[in-house]
């Protein structure tokens, strides 16, 4: 059992609350399915050309007009930007244009139906006992905050959204950055010291706590074998204590 003194707890996604297979062999070829049909049935709407703009400067254009001033038919429009969108997969780069538009497929088919996320069976009650013990409880992933939000909000638990109170992804910065995490730490309005990030990768865990934060290494059932670290490690939350600093 690890114990540790803090007021918020900072969790990663993949490999931390949820499954890596059902990441990586649901969710993500599901959006690379629908690409080409979602683009065409929300051409007009503002979240898709937002998410086009983000596609654009990932590409190092101003936005999405100026990246795809040289097509002229929608048909060519969306064709270019699935090409991209199945590269950037195909390299696993966390572009933030695709992974906001990732972020809208998924939450289309969670409302629908379509979809039900899969977490570990021991969140529910740590979310539980986190919240009574007065823990602020934060996501930071590189999936979209839209994302974020609407993939606990349709679990096989049902909502566990509302445990927590903030969503950060990739705008913040990149995970593998401690400048991201001093950011998120002010944004929350909390000391670094205070804040423990869980997550399965050793390079943002080392990035956690390059910036002053506490960590705690996932070792859940699929996850990719870390090198030799000096962070603590569970394999699942009923296995660490925490205890509220303030």
């Amino acid at each position: 059992m690890i114990k540790v003194n803090a007021a918020a707890l900072l969790l990663d996604i993949e490999g931390t609350i949820s499954p890596v297979t059902y990441v990586v062999d649901v969710l993500f070829p599901f959006a690379r399915s629908r690409f080409p049909d979602f683009l065409k049935d929300n051409w007009e709407k503002t979240s898709v050309l937002t998410a086009c703009d983000l596609m654009a400067r990932d590409a190092g254009q101003d936005n999405a007009e100026q990246w795809l001033k040289d097509l002229d038919s929608l048909e060519e429009k969306i064709g270019f930007i699935v090409d991209d969108l199945n590269k950037l997969m195909d390299l696993d780069i966390k572009a933030t244009g695709l992974k906001e538009l990732q972020g809208l497929i998924w939450k289309e088919a969670f409302e629908k139906g379509e979809l039900e996320s899969v977490v570990f069976p021991d969140l529910p009650g740590a979310l539980e006992r986190w919240k009574a013990d007065g823990l602020q409880t934060a996501i930071y992933s590189s999936g979209s905050a839209t994302a974020q939000r609407t993939f606990l909000e349709h679990t096989e638990f049902g909502n566990l959204a509302d445990y927590f109170s903030g969503f950060f992804d990739t705008t913040v910065g990149a995970k593998k950055r401690p400048e991201s995490y001093k950011l998120i730490a002010s944004i929350i309005k909390m000391p670094e010291a205070e804040i423990v990030f869980m997550s399965d990768l050793v390079a943002e865990l080392d990035a956690a706590r390059d910036s002053g934060m506490q960590t705690v290494l996932l070792l859940r059932p699929g996850n990719i074998k870390q090198e030799n670290n000096s962070h603590a490690a569970i394999s699942n939350f009923n296995e660490i204590e925490i205890k509220a600093s303030k």
